[in-house]
């Protein structure tokens, strides 16, 4: 199995320790062609792996022993499933005479992640004959590949029995194959060789929707999460021959980067809340997820004459508006590129862009003047101060709940060549840690992961995966005591104060320079948010306290400024 794995292109594989999942585990850390990360805590295992497989677009396995262990899998393996990420979950388990009869260490894990998965298989007990050492060679080839895409991404489940002896040692007679397909497989090449790439938009398709581009002069590409850097060029392109803004979220790629930003807006967020009509788009061409911000998406769910058309070649069904009236199955590339080679580019200049630059100016401007002013680090100005300080080759991986919304509200575009990950599939704040870690394993770039003190205190185990990591991985936590984005919610001012803290701000009491010691992690608390350019090389964690009341208040002052800036913009035209 992990031999047909390794000429699959498995590169990477996270186990935590366990008797029953002896066998596999010695296999993979023999494999020479595979990198192992032995991790004590299956959950933080599962996410180390699902941060290795989104930062390398490449599956990564992950190993357990039997019982209960599975169990602590299953939120990476939800990510997984809704992020569509390929990640290969190996569950260890008894044989089926020690199932249901009081054997130790026993659960059923038969489909135990439901639908979540692609694939499921019982691998089963198989001697080693001709058909069970293909059985297993074949398992493994379908699993690499059901996991990569077929057609979307994903985690697959394989779940293994083992009989005694668990220890490899040789026993007389037990090989009794004497082919040699089954005992030596194709050398190196998988025993099977699944081909896969993403479907190619033809000519008529390019055609139809190049024409409605053409009829729709007011025309935004909305761009969400999605991990292909290589897409920037094709769809600034697109931008330029369409005259279409780029609305870029950060974990779409196209917020920062050496290709042409000059149509890119960060600032929709503010201009979503104004509603100006001048600004109403007739067309959308939406490549990724949704972006985060909640007024984008209400605005553009209330356009009943706004036309969408969604661009997903992983075969999902992203569209929480409901109101899409083309998912197109194509390579995003490939149909940026041919549609920006059939629109004539006469609209780069016309009004409806350049109104659109002078939104984004204005809000700009007007949320740095409200930031200028301010002495101590706040939450929103860690992700201003942070976008300038990212540099070419870097890796950003940011925890859901208030992280993920300032970075998308304040950091601006700027060149610097840098990925931005993140755990949106199922919007979880568990396993975040662990997830930036991975990535940085598997991509041996530095790694800035940026979260909030819950989510780092929730996946604290997961800090252990940094022993092996050489990259540097610098954690900047904003530390507001508790739930931060709870105080925006109605519950906050519905609540008694008391209850309040107790039942959402839940403030942990745990001092984070301490949780660094036990790590042996370099700490410092950031009081100048300048400190951040100088934290470059080794591990850190670089703490920024700030107050929740406080964060609200400046917050409700940033958007009633933009908000403002943008209705300006309005008025003078």
């Amino acid at each position: 199995m992990v031999e047909e794995l390794a000429r699959c292109g498995l590169r990477r594989a996270v186990l935590s320790p366990g008797s029953r999942s002896s066998p596999l585990a010695v296999a993979l850390w023999r494999q020479p062609a595979i990198d192992v990360t032995v991790l004590v805590d299956e959950r933080s295992a599962g996410f180390f792996a699902l941060g290795a497989a989104q930062a390398s677009a490449t599956p990564c396995a992950v190993l357990c022993t039997s019982g209960s262990a599975a169990a602590n899998l299953h939120p990476a393996v939800v990510e997984a499933d809704e992020a569509a990420v390929p990640i290969i979950v190996l569950t260890a388990d008894r044989p089926p005479e020690l199932r249901a009869v009081g054997a130790g260490q026993t659960i059923d894990q038969l489909k135990l992640y439901g639908s979540a998965v692609r694939w499921f298989c019982d691998v089963g007990t198989q001697t080693a004959d001709d058909a069970g050492l293909l059985h297993f060679r074949s398992v493994a080839c379908r699993a690499y590949a059901r996991a990569r895409g077929e057609p979307r991404p994903g985690p697959v489940h394989l779940n293994v029995a083992w009989r005694d002896p668990l220890a490899p040692l040789p026993v007389e007679g037990d090989v009794t194959a004497t082919s040699e397909l089954a005992l030596e497989g194709r050398g190196e090449r998988p025993l099977h060789a699944v081909a896969s790439a993403p479907p190619q938009p033809d000519a008529l398709l390019l055609d139809e929707l190049a024409e409605r581009i053409a009829a729709a002069p007011r025309g935004l590409i909305v761009a969400g999460r999605q991990t292909d850097t290589a897409l920037a060029e094709p769809v600034s392109a697109l931008a330029r021959a369409a005259g279409y803004p780029i609305l870029a979220e950060p974990t779409s790629q196209l917020r920062l980067g050496t290709h042409d930003r000059d149509l890119v807006v960060a600032r929709y967020d503010a201009v979503a809340r104004v509603r100006p009509a001048a600004l109403e788009p007739d067309l959308i061409v939406r490549i990724g997820d949704m972006p985060t911000s909640k007024p984008l998406r209400q605005w553009l769910g209330s356009l009943d004459g706004l036309r969408q058309i969604v661009v997903d070649a992983g075969y999902g069904f992203n569209d929480p508006s409901l109101r899409a009236e083309s998912i197109v199955r194509a390579d995003p590339a490939a149909l940026a590129s041919g549609l920006a080679a059939r629109i004539d580019g006469s609209r780069a200049d016309s009004p409806w862009p350049e109104a659109w630059r002078a939104a984004e100016s204005s809000v700009a401007a007007a949320v740095d003047a409200e930031l200028a002013g301010l002495d101590a680090p706040t939450e929103p100005g860690v992700h201003t101060a942070l976008g300038g300080a990212y540099s070419d080759g870097d890796l950003v991986y940011t925890a859901s709940s208030m992280p993920i919304r300032d970075q998308e509200a304040f950091v601006a575009p700027g060149p610097a060549a840098v990925t931005f990950l993140c755990n949106r599939g199922a919007n979880g704040i568990d396993g975040l840690v662990s997830s930036g870690i991975g990535a940085a394993a598997a991509s041996r770039r530095p790694t800035w992961v940026v979260l909030g003190d819950l989510c780092l205190f929730h996946d604290s185990n997961g800090l252990a995966g940094l022993r092996d990591v050489e990259a540097p991985v610098r954690f900047v936590v904003l530390n507001n005591a508790g739930g931060g984005i709870f105080e925006f919610l109605p519950q906050a001012e519905a609540l008694d104060r008391g209850e309040f803290e107790a039942l959402l701000g839940t403030p942990a009491g745990v001092e984070i320079e301490r949780l660094a010691a036990l790590h042996e992690i370099r700490y410092e608390r950031l009081e100048e948010l300048s400190r951040l350019r100088a934290t470059a090389s080794g591990h850190a964690i670089l703490e920024v306290r700030t107050d929740r009341r406080e964060n609200l208040e400046l917050h409700r002052r940033l958007t009633d400024a933009a908000t403002a800036a943008v209705a300006g913009v309005g008025e003078r035209r």
